[in-house]
């Protein structure tokens, strides 16, 4: 065969380049979301299916984020390899294909489903990934139309393999307890942190002993449109939050703590940042050591306010 002349190759690495640099980055504008579609890129919105059904960004298909949650008892709990292999072949999603994530946008907590769903198909192996800014409501308070047409899927044959790089365990997690540089950031709210509130699924209020907390919320400003890089390293810088020589993000079942890893990781760009996907209904379940537990009359309180 005959070589390719360097001319060539160039313009195969140029093309190469831009395909994967298609994305805006890890947040996209509505505006910027609206420019892509047509193009090679795939779509995903994570509202429930009769949300989808009312309207949806042209071209998007549905994937309810329950699909990427666990058990009543364990939210937190991780797909297996096979199930998330068959949620995302069946939508026909592939790892060299980018992805943008929608979402409703309605609070500043929607925000965590898209973190969640964001770095659960990181992890899966698809890294050319953006979510839309602001979600849906965003999408329509720009003015731009909504479809409730079906969109028709041709599966993928992709085959998932966890990539843990952005993963905690219960072993590291007890690690970090235990000792070294590594910071554990709880996500919830102080009244979470210092055992004051409890998720109904926790075995008891608490937290995770050495840590800190810097709640989601402090993402935000004015809206649910999370802010921009610039702005997240500067929070992050402020608050100490780059000085540590690992991190581990946790909360009650990984989904506030998913907005803290998105922040940190893929806005700040801060490097060794891991996301504890069971986090406290998880860890207490399983009979680990808390911190900031209250009394047993306080606890039996917390317990009797989870079921009615």
């Amino acid at each position: 065969m005959k070589p390719l002349a360097p001319a060539t190759l160039a313009l195969i690495a140029l093309g190469t380049a831009a395909s994967a640099q298609s994305l805006p980055g890890p947040l996209a504008t509505p505006e910027e979301v609206s420019q892509l579609l047509g193009q090679d890129v795939d779509v995903i919105d994570i509202r429930a299916e009769d949300a989808y059904a009312e309207g949806h960004v042209d071209g998007a298909v549905n994937a309810p984020y329950a699909l990427f949650r666990g058990p009543d008892d364990n939210p937190g709990q991780l797909p297996t390899e096979e199930a998330l292999t068959e949620i995302l072949s069946e939508r026909g999603l592939e790892p060299g294909t980018p992805v943008i994530v929608t979402y409703q946008g309605e609070s500043i907590s929607d925000f965590g489903a898209a973190a969640r769903v964001y770095w659960t198909l990181k992890s899966a192996g698809i890294e050319n990934l953006t979510i839309l800014n602001g979600g849906l409501a965003a999408w329509e308070e720009a003015g731009l139309e909504l479809s409730t047409e079906s969109v028709e899927i041709e599966p993928s044959d992709i085959e998932v393999t966890w990539d843990d790089t952005w993963t905690a365990t219960a072993d590291q997690v007890q690690a970090a307890i235990d000792g070294g540089d590594t910071l554990l950031l709880d996500a919830r709210p102080e009244s979470f942190w210092d055992g004051r509130e409890a998720h109904p699924s926790a075995a008891k209020p608490g937290t995770l002993p050495q840590s800190e907390y810097f709640e989601h919320a402090n993402w935000f400003s004015g809206g649910p449109a999370i802010i921009d890089g610039a702005a997240a390293k500067s929070l992050a810088q402020e608050n100490g939050l780059t000085e540590a020589e690992a991190l581990i993000s946790f909360c009650n079942t990984g989904h506030w703590a998913a907005t803290n890893w998105f922040a940190l990781s893929e806005l700040a760009e801060i490097d060794n940042v891991k996301l504890y996907p069971e986090s406290m209904v998880g860890w207490s379940n399983a009979g680990y050591e808390m911190a900031n537990v209250p009394g047993p009359i306080r606890t039996l309180w917390h317990q009797i306010r989870g079921i009615f």
